[in-house]
């Protein structure tokens, strides 16, 4: 059986210190993706994509030191491609910054989150809406997922599908079209990766008025969000052995 086609759209870099030590942000999808899949991994700011949607069974969208609302000229050109796929009916995940892009594309709003920045590992909280959904139906209620960023798609795109928020970010993950998904959470972190963020960041937090070291000895194992990426996997491979 031929594996399904999956584009990795990078659309940006981790910290050299963080790069060096654990490797890129294409490295922690693939190393969690688990699926038996035909991967490409594409630099989006240096090549956004310009292959038809359609020639991907699935397209997963990274997270990004850069900001959605700057909306620099790789950024929306990748978003119109994005929004072609969703309109092609690709399966697509998008990743914090992947997620606030997806927002971006279809109508909705990324934005600097009013309160700040979310950082360390949270609880994300599933509304009933999730009970229906192909991926986030096979995940508990409530889990830890690992948090960094400073905006959020602040409005969904008309018709999006709310699955899940924390206490801090109403907009954990959402639905739009069929099986478009966007999900501000880390499920390509490990724990000691969060760690490594937290310790990079740490003059940041602390400036910012936030307890980095209780943000840091709150960091845990987050398997249930690690599990989101092998579901989309699956997802991606029993629709391929359906055509």
């Amino acid at each position: 059986m031929e594996k399904p086609k999956v584009i990795i759209l990078k659309t940006g870099s981790t910290y050299p210190q963080i790069r060096d030590q654990f490797g890129d942000f294409d490295a922690w999808f693939l190393r969690n993706l688990n699926g038996d899949l035909d991967v490409t991994v594409l630099d989006a700011v240096q090549t956004p994509p310009t292959s038809a949607p359609n020639d991907w069974a699935g397209i997963v969208i990274t997270g990004s030191p850069a900001m959605v609302s700057d909306k620099a000229p790789w950024s929306e050109e990748t978003a119109r491609w994005i929004k072609q796929a969703v309109e092609a009916k690709v399966p697509l995940l998008g990743v914090c910054y992947g997620h606030q892009l997806l927002a971006h594309a279809m109508g909705g709003k990324a934005d600097y989150h009013p309160k700040g920045r979310e950082t360390g590992t949270h609880t994300v909280r599933l509304l009933d809406s999730a009970s229906s959904d192909p991926l986030f139906s096979q995940l508990p209620a409530e889990f830890p997922a690992h948090l960094t960023h400073k905006q959020s798609a602040i409005e969904l795109p008309p018709g999006a599908v709310l699955l899940a928020n924390s206490a801090f970010e109403p907009h954990q993950a959402f639905r739009v079209g069929e099986h478009a998904w966007g999900v501000q959470f880390h499920p390509e972190f490990t724990d000691a990766i969060m760690k490594a963020y937290l310790e990079v960041q740490y003059p940041d937090i602390v400036a910012e008025g936030l307890d980095a070291q209780s943000l840091l000895q709150g960091v845990r194992p987050a398997p249930d969000a690690n599990h989101l990426l092998k579901l989309f996997a699956e997802y991606l491979n029993a629709r391929t052995m359906t055509k």
